[in-house]
């Protein structure tokens, strides 16, 4: 069965963790997702934070960018976490956005080299080896963990081009897909990894974690208002294009951006795209489309809500969960 998880979002004050994570464990979720974005939280703060205020549920970092931490350090972190909470912790190593990492002097001059590197560097230390690596962006020489972890916890990729997803295949365990991709993207995003996976002479299964924006209201209008608004404003910025690219909307939404700018965009784009990119609606359409996700190839899905969390939580996750037989 798909996992199901719901995500801490960085607009939420870190002090609320806790008493988040409990909540969400008692309802029974299979996985809690927390961000490290900037300047919100820090990431391993907020994982910590929730493996010690929780017992069984899965606790995802998604996602750490491979150059805003030396990678020894990253991987002192990590086997940190997983020697505290064996296997409990998902570790999601990404890009990081361009302008924060510019921001803070961290670009590197290859993003493809830099996550490729960070990547094998962290699984290779995380292992007990002694690990040396002279490679374009890292350079590490004798770094052997001392506390190894017993589980060794899986590696994700949050990456979403072609090339980013094939490194995922070579190098990391998983991948993490963001908020606004569709069963199609799900399908095209399997491919580019299974280049990579063959590449690599790799059998092993590779994991598919899904962010996907989630709202529910009484009002139908309310709740698929909500997905219009955050949906177009993402697009109206070329944000995630291979999205848009996979589902064969690309073109479209330029016309309509076009035509009327975001407004139009939101107001005049096919409620059928809204079912693809987002779980809105009632219970019923949202297991609908959930089940479309994971027919698509989604292991793990975790949902984003665009609604207060406290209802979000208190209202209808239980509701949802109660269609979904669970």
């Amino acid at each position: 069965m798909t996992a199901l998880g719901l995500m801490f979002q960085r607009e939420y004050p870190p002090e609320e963790l806790g008493a988040f994570t409990k909540e969400v464990e008692a309802l029974g979720l299979d996985e809690l997702w927390v961000v490290e974005d900037c300047f919100y939280a820090g990431g391993i703060a907020q994982a910590a934070t929730a493996l010690a205020h929780s017992t069984q549920i899965q606790v995802g970092l998604g996602i750490i960018p491979a150059v805003s931490r030396n990678p020894a350090f990253t991987a002192l972190e990590i086997a940190s976490l997983a020697r505290i909470a064996p296997a409990r912790f998902i570790a999601g190593i990404g890009h990081g956005v361009t302008e924060w990492m510019q921001q803070i002097g961290a670009f590197p001059k290859s993003q493809l080299a830099a996550i490729e590197e960070a990547t094998r560097a962290v699984k290779g230390i995380l292992s007990g080896e002694n690990y040396s690596l002279d490679g374009q962006w890292t350079q590490l020489k004798d770094i052997q963990l001392v506390h190894v972890p017993a589980v060794i916890p899986p590696i994700y990729l949050g990456v979403r081009s072609a090339k980013s997803l094939q490194i995922s295949g070579r190098v990391a365990d998983g991948s993490i897909l963001a908020e606004g991709c569709s069963p199609a993207y799900i399908r095209w995003a399997r491919e580019q990894i299974d280049i990579g996976r063959q590449a690599a002479g790799r059998t092993d299964h590779h994991h598919i974690t899904l962010y996907i924006y989630w709202s529910m209201d009484e009002d139908a209008t309310v709740a698929e208002g909500r997905v219009r608004e955050r949906l177009a404003n993402n697009m109206a910025g070329g944000y995630k294009d291979p999205y848009q690219e996979a589902l064969g909307i690309a073109d479209d939404v330029k016309a309509l951006l076009k035509a009327g700018g975001v407004e139009a965009l939101r107001d005049k784009m096919p409620i059928e795209w809204l079912h693809q990119m987002a779980v809105f609606g009632t219970p019923e359409a949202c297991a609908r489309t959930l089940d479309n996700l994971a027919a698509a190839g989604a292991d793990s899905i975790t949902l984003v809500p665009l609604m207060d969390k406290a209802i979000a939580i208190k209202t209808y996750m239980p509701r949802l969960l109660r269609h979904l037989g669970r």
